[in-house]
């Protein structure tokens, strides 16, 4: 593939995919665009998906972009199955390419028969079956699980959430998710920890012990995996993502945004896969700058907010390696509180529990590399800005 592209193939309609074509045209570039979505409708978010859909709240979140006045060519229903150095294999014919955007997102982890929340006709096939009085089983208290749970209670269901670790969102908090639990019985959920599941029907759901939990509907929210095995045998390395450079390059003439993307992070000394809406706004435009031949770098701080059980939660950050927590405010009290994490003494995360301005500044704090004083640092009366 070219440095200087004539046809760029975006592989993906999410918000990634959708961006990185909008950025092609906002940055100059006047060849041909070709958008590959695997899913029949038009771009859409997927945050609300889980929110405001699922709750009945709100219409189809389709992202408002004028394809065609764009210019750019919008091919829905069409997968992608390889990759090669001419272009892109899909299950409607070859698409020649001399510059590729990787933007395929995701797949749910699945489990048995229990149904997943991913895709817009996921919300929508779930959301018709969370009515008043229907026994809702929950595979999995992480975001999506609370989230599916809050849902379903607020319907009227009678809820039941299945958690294999100590506490919820373990795998992503540790211990400080824990703190979480109680939220569930005051929402009328009923949440198992140290339950594990063998195996998951469309009805039912057996557990170690040989206990079975009868259900009118099964929903399974253990995590999510790259969308990369099309990607075998092509000019790009894969390992738990499409490894990406600081610049998002993935090989010449392609680079991969979104959940799919596991670059380099200069800030974290590590590499980073994040699958969250902010990431997928903001890393096209560093893509398509890296595939037009220019310089930029992607390097944020990762953000991403979750709303469940009454509360808003919000992080920024990257824990890994955090060898000091120091908590802002009473987790028990009514006005929130702010967890942060420290590694040789610099504010490297935080998860924002109804207290939104924390997190504005704290993402501040931690693209600064601030090494804030521990015990002004866990005085909630202390605003963040201060400890710069």
């Amino acid at each position: 593939m070219s440095a200087a592209p004539r046809r760029v193939v975006v592989v993906g309609g999410g918000l990634a995919g959708a961006r990185a074509a909008q950025e092609l045209r906002a940055q100059g570039f006047a060849g041909e665009v070709v958008l590959l979505a695997a899913e029949a409708h038009l771009p859409y978010d997927r945050p609300p998906l889980s929110k405001e859909v699922l709750r009945g709240g709100g219409p189809a979140p389709v992202l408002d972009v004028d394809w065609a006045g764009l210019g750019v060519d919008l091919r829905r229903g069409v997968r992608a199955l390889s990759l090669h150095d001419g272009g892109v294999r899909t299950d409607a014919g070859d698409v020649g390419a001399d510059g590729v955007v990787l933007a395929t997102g995701a797949v749910p982890v699945r489990i048995g028969e229990g149904a997943v929340l991913r895709t817009l006709d996921d919300a929508l096939a779930l959301r018709r079956r969370l009515v008043p009085g229907a026994r809702v089983v929950v595979v999995g208290a992480g975001w999506i699980g609370a989230e599916v749970a809050t849902a379903a209670a607020a319907a009227g269901g009678e809820v039941v959430v299945l958690e294999a670790g100590d506490g919820p969102l373990a795998g992503a908090l540790g211990a400080v998710g824990a703190r979480t639990a109680p939220w569930y019985a005051a929402a009328g959920v009923a949440l198992r920890t140290r339950t594990r599941a063998t195996a998951v029907h469309a009805d039912r759901v057996e557990l170690e012990g040989g206990e079975v939990l009868r259900a009118d509907v099964v929903v399974v929210g253990v995590g999510a995996r790259p969308d990369t095995d099309w990607l075998a045998g092509s000019p790009v390395a894969v390992d738990r993502g499409v490894l990406a450079d600081r610049h998002l390059r993935a090989a010449p003439g392609v680079v991969a945004v979104g959940d799919c993307a596991a670059w380099e992070s200069g800030l974290f000394g590590t590499r980073l896969r994040v699958e969250h809406w902010d990431d997928a706004l903001q890393a096209p435009a560093v893509a398509v700058t890296t595939l037009l031949g220019g310089e930029a770098v992607h390097d944020p701080v990762p953000y991403f907010w979750s709303e469940q059980l009454g509360h808003r939660l919000q992080h920024a950050g990257h824990a890994e390696g955090a060898d000091q927590v120091v908590d802002r405010g009473d987790p028990d009290g009514p006005d929130g509180w702010t967890t942060c994490w420290l590694r040789d003494g610099r504010l490297v995360a935080l998860l924002a529990v109804d207290r939104p301005r924390d997190l504005l500044q704290g993402r501040r704090l931690i693209a600064a590399r601030a090494t804030p004083d521990p015990v002004r640092l866990g005085d909630p009366d202390v605003p963040l800005k201060q400890l710069a």
